[in-house]
């Protein structure tokens, strides 16, 4: 039997240390599903369908990965996925207790479904999609933080 497992996010726009993170989790498990969400309460710069295309792109040299959108509750796409239950990242003290809460809601909601945390590496820890839009937004330079492919749809989104 395969061990599946999802990572979700908004991934807007997906960054080196997703990159990383998805790249660990494959290494672990046989098949990682990528799946990005729609929510749209946090109004992402790219939509949905640019988030998922960015991030095949970018992902593509990872063989045991897949790459799909949802707008449905993560436990409900774990179960349709079949998967063990869900990847997230921490990169700090900070991210922990929104991880904690939402591990701890999502086996109310699925007690079968287990929470794994990975951290990335160390020099990508500091990177964060929110920092990475706001850089480009005002002109800055975003190579050493995100692939080639988001840098040229950051410039796209943000030019005059």
């Amino acid at each position: 039997m395969q061990k599946r497992v999802v990572y979700p996010g908004t991934f807007d726009p997906i960054t080196n240390g997703h990159i990383d993170l998805v790249g660990r989790a494959a290494h672990l498990f046989d098949h990682v599903v990528v799946a990005i969400a729609e929510n749209k309460k946090k109004s992402p710069l790219f939509s949905l369908e640019e988030r998922v295309e960015l991030s095949k792109e970018v992902l593509s040299h990872i063989p045991n990965i897949e790459v799909c959108g949802f707008d449905c509750l993560l436990k409900d796409l774990v179960e349709q996925k079949e998967a063990y239950g869900v990847v997230r990242g921490l990169r700090a003290v900070s991210d922990f207790e929104y991880e904690f809460q939402l591990a701890n809601m999502n086996r109310a909601l699925a007690p079968s479904m287990e929470s794994l945390f990975l951290t990335p590496a160390e020099h990508l820890s500091y990177i964060s999609s929110s920092l990475v839009r706001e850089i480009a937004s005002l002109g800055g330079e975003v190579t050493k933080f995100v692939p080639e492919a988001v840098e040229r749809a950051l410039l796209a989104k943000f030019k005059d």
